[in-house]
Parts: C-alpha cells; sequence; structure tokens
C-alpha cells in the first residue's frame, strides 16, 4: 500500500488486518520516503512511525530500499544529495542531535536509473547549468528573472512545462499579480505577448466564484428592493452574458419599476425585458424551491459547466448539513457569508488535477506542499529567504504574557515526546503519572523549533525533486519582512543552504 503516512492507530489496525491468523506474520508492505514527510507538525502523522516500521523491516532482513531515481537531471540528484547531507550536519551541530532518527533525513543517496531503463527519457539532459542559482537585487527583479527565463525556456522547447513552487500562497500571488500585469509593476517581459499563459493555483483555490456568486444572487433574492443586491445580480448575469451590457446603475435606481412597470410607465427596450425575464425567474423561483434546488437552479441559470455544477452542488449539500432541516432562506444565506469570508471552499475539480497544473507553455504558481506528487521539466524556487525557510518559531506579542513560547507548540512537542516514549536529558523535565519523564517548558520550546526546522528542510528537499531538467533557485537581497505588505523591502539573509549550495556547485551561480 502506499497511503498518506498514517497515525499509530491506523498502523496498528491495519496490523491486525494483515497478521496471517495461522502463523502470525504480518502481510503488509509499505511504500514510501521518510524524506518527504513534510506534515509531522501539525498531524499525528509523523515521520518517526515510518522509520520505525523500515527498522524493524531491516532487523528481519525484510526492508527494500529503492534508491533510483528516472525523473530528474543528474545534477538535479546531486544537488538533492547533497542538501540532504549538509541539513542532517547542520541539524546535528545546532541541536546536539545523536539519534539519527530524530534527524531531519534518513540518510539516502539518490542514484540514476542504468542505462537500460525502460522509462522514457530518464534522467533526462540538463536544460542550461540544469541547477541555476540566482542573488537578484529585490523580489522584483525575481519575477522579472523569472518571466526572462520562461520565454527563452519554452521560445527552445515550446512543449515544455514549468512551474513556481512558493513557500506561502501570498508569495504566489505577489508572482502572479506581477505577471499578469507586468507594466503597472514594472515587469518588462509580459510573458501573454509569447503565448504564456500563468495559473495561479492558490488563486482558484481562494477566490471559488460559485459562492461568491450564489451569494450575490441569494442576497437580492432575499430582498429584491434593494438597489445594491439588484446591481450585484444584475452584474453577475452581465458578467455571465446572459443579459447585454447596460446602465445597472438606472435599473438598480428603481426595482420596482424594473421588475413591475405599471401601465403609465414608459416601454422597456429589449435588453432591459431580458434582463427583467431573469430577474422574474429568480424570484418565482424563490417561491417555488427549497433552498438545495434553489441553489442549483440558479447554477442552471447562469448556465454554469460540468465543474461548476458539481461545486454547486457540493456547495448545496454543505448549506443543507449545516441548516440541519431548517428550509428557511436566512440560515443559507449566514451559511454562506461564513463561506465566503473564510474562504475555505475549494471548487470540485472535473479535469484530472494533474493535467491542469501540467499544460505545455503554462507557467503553473503553487506551494511547495501542494507540489509534492509532482513534476516538470523547469522548476523555479524563488524566495529563498531563512527567514522562510526554515523560519523559526514566532510568539505573538499577546501571547507574550505566558513567557518567550507558544503554549500550542508546547504542548505538541510534550505529547510528542509521550507519543514516541522519549525520555528527556537533563534538567527541565518532569514525571508524568505514568512514571515517564515529559520535557519541561523550554526543552519541549526547543525541540519544537528543532521539529520545525526538520520540516522546513524537508519541504525544500520535496520542491528541489520536483525538476526533471533544470532547477532554478533564488534569494533576493531584498525582500518583505511580511507579505503582507510586499512594497515594504528590507535586507534579508539567504537560507542556510544556498551559500551551501553556491561553494557545492559553483557553476550553477548565475549573477544578476
Amino acid at each position: 500500500m502506499k497511503p498518506r503516512t498514517p497515525t499509530p492507530l491506523q498502523s496498528e489496525l491495519l496490523e491486525i488486518l494483515a497478521t496471517d491468523a495461522t502463523d502470525g506474520r504480518v502481510n503488509l508492505v509499505r511504500v514510501g520516503d521518510p524524506n518527504q514527510a513534510i506534515n509531522s507538525t501539525f498531524t499525528p502523522a509523523d515521520p518517526i512511525f515510518f522509520r520505525r516500521f523500515c527498522h524493524t523491516c531491516a532487523t528481519q532482513q525484510r526492508l527494500i530500499t529503492i534508491d533510483q531515481a528516472g525523473r530528474s537531471t543528474q545534477v538535479v540528484i546531486e544537488a538533492a544529495n547533497f542538501a540532504l547531507e549538509w541539513v542532517n550536519r547542520a541539524f546535528s551541530q545546532i541541536a546536539g542531535a545523536q539519534n539519527p532518527g530524530e534527524l531531519p533525513f534518513r540518510h539516502q543517496t539518490i542514484r540514476p536509473v542504468a542505462d537500460d531503463d525502460p522509462q522514457s527519457d530518464a534522467n533526462p539532459t540538463p536544460t542550461g547549468q540544469g541547477l541555476e542559482i540566482y542573488t537578484p537585487a529585490d523580489v522584483y527583479q525575481t519575477v522579472e528573472l523569472i518571466a526572462q527565463r520562461v520565454v527563452a525556456l519554452f521560445t527552445a522547447d515550446p512543449h515544455g512545462q514549468a512551474a513556481v513552487l512558493v513557500r506561502e500562497n501570498k508569495q504566489g500571488q505577489f508572482i502572479s499579480d506581477l505577471l499578469l500585469q507586468p507594466t503597472a509593476h514594472g515587469i518588462t517581459v509580459d510573458l501573454s505577448q509569447y503565448g504564456i499563459t500563468v495559473y495561479d493555483v492558490g488563486q482558484r483555490d481562494r477566490h471559488s466564484h460559485v459562492p461568491v456568486e450564489m451569494l450575490a444572487l441569494l442576497q437580492w433574492i432575499d430582498r429584491p428592493h434593494s438597489p445594491d443586491y439588484l446591481r450585484a445580480a444584475l452584474q453577475i448575469l452581465v458578467d455571465r452574458r446572459l443579459i447585454p451590457t447596460q446602465d445597472l446603475n438606472a435599473l438598480a435606481s428603481l426595482p420596482e419599476q424594473f421588475l413591475f412597470p405599471a401601465p403609465l410607465d414608459p416601454a422597456l427596450s429589449a435588453p432591459i425585458r431580458q434582463a427583467q425575464r431573469f430577474c422574474r425567474g429568480l424570484l418565482r423561483a424563490r417561491q417555488e424551491l427549497p433552498t438545495y434546488q434553489l441553489l442549483l437552479f440558479l447554477g442552471l441559470t447562469l448556465q454554469y459547466d460540468p465543474a461548476e455544477l458539481a461545486t454547486t452542488d457540493k456547495l448545496a449539500e454543505r448549506i443543507v448539513q449545516q441548516l440541519a432541516g431548517n428550509s428557511s432562506l436566512q440560515p443559507a444565506l449566514e451559511a454562506l457569508v461564513e463561506i465566503v469570508s473564510s474562504e475555505r471552499f475549494e471548487p470540485v475539480e472535473t479535469e484530472a488535477t494533474e493535467s491542469q497544473y501540467m499544460r505545455p507553455r503554462q507557467l503553473t504558481i503553487m506551494t511547495m506542499h501542494k507540489a509534492k506528487g509532482l513534476d516538470w521539466d523547469y522548476v523555479f524556487l524563488p524566495f529563498l529567504h531563512e527567514q522562510t525557510i526554515p523560519g523559526r518559531l514566532w510568539v505573538p506579542p499577546q501571547a507574550r504574557f505566558l513567557g518567550d513560547f507558544t503554549l500550542a507548540e508546547v504542548a505538541r512537542a510534550q505529547i510528542r515526546a509521550y507519543l514516541h516514549q522519549q525520555s528527556p536529558e537533563g534538567a527541565g523535565s518532569r514525571t508524568h503519572g505514568s512514571g515517564m519523564d515529559l520535557p519541561g517548558i523550554q526543552p519541549a520550546w526547543e525541540r519544537a523549533g528543532q521539529l520545525k526546522l526538520g520540516e522546513e528542510y524537508r519541504l525544500l528537499y520535496v520542491a528541489m525533486t520536483r525538476a526533471k531538467r533544470l532547477l532554478w533557485m533564488s534569494a533576493a537581497q531584498k525582500a518583505p519582512n511580511s507579505w503582507n505588505t510586499p512594497q515594504n523591502l528590507e535586507e534579508k539573509p539567504p537560507c542556510p543552504l544556498i551559500p551551501a549550495l553556491k561553494r557545492q556547485f559553483p557553476a550553477a551561480v548565475i549573477r544578476g
């Protein structure tokens, strides 16, 4: 099996189900890479459990290691191997960790596949240097360099696939804004002129238009005499090309006259009558349909495509569950407001997700987390600063009255120690009722910082190994302290791995 990293309880259940009742043998095969486990600090699934499984198999001489990979070109493999070993050495020095099982990575050296491997284009030839490391002046020049390189790559290889992988969604939004509106931000390269599309995955996830449109139409249906709500509803109909473009302010200023004109009112033009017909149909549906069917009717009225209709159905089902039998419109509106404001509703994708991310002549922008399991010919990793990777644990000002630590992180580290049956060394620990020592606040806080460091470097390792032909990395000299205000730039040191890579691969260092 190749599941997501299971929790201890899931692992125990799987082993029970896989145990042969006659001889007690556990017929369980687990396939995975502990070095690509990136969720250990915020889920119960921790790479240490898979490592223990591997150790048990090794003692029974049943462990098989697959250390050959045909995805990447040779220099990318060498860079990934170097990063793994460098991080483990650095971690040992910083944390004083002596137990190999507690290092961020399990020792592993990836090797290319054999020359007669059946994979097509296994370990392809590199594009350019295969590994390119830049030090732009600031984050704006970073985007400029990415745009220039993308144009050159797609000009030479029209069928190539490229992605920009970022640590935070706001970084992706920043890149997307600059590439989609280059002249407004001083970017000299317009990708659209070269037939290159920009697909910001985070933008689609953040701003699914279906809940927004459903909310606007339902708000107007609930209050049809509101000029603001009427204008918003009419704007949606215009945007969907269901009614002609016209003076919506004039229509919305007198809702009653627009919807139900009196015999002496002026005759309505054809575009106005078309808009009136749509709006009357929506109001009539409100009287005849329950909330669940009303949402689906709105989707059909807006002529949604299959993916949008599936998203509407998912949205309607979620709202009905929240209403718990209440069929009135007001609770549905409240539920929709919550969904739209929280931005946590993901649309349904009818096209295979991977095909959307891997289209030729498309620059896909997504987070490193979401990129796991995918690969592209050309991968760009910008904004590799120490502040972000590996970063550090941060204590909000309002929580500092407790001390220089975050209670949630301390508790998580203590729970992890208890589950892993770790005994802390030195002072600062206390004995639990079970007789096991738990780390005190300060040791637990330090351990939480080490866990974050390890997880961030594993995430970077995953991002590096997504590249087939070219791995492009950069750390600008100036970057924002907060990506909420990207225009406020400060000097920022690079991720510590970047200088080490430059020393190891001097040919990869690109000036500019």
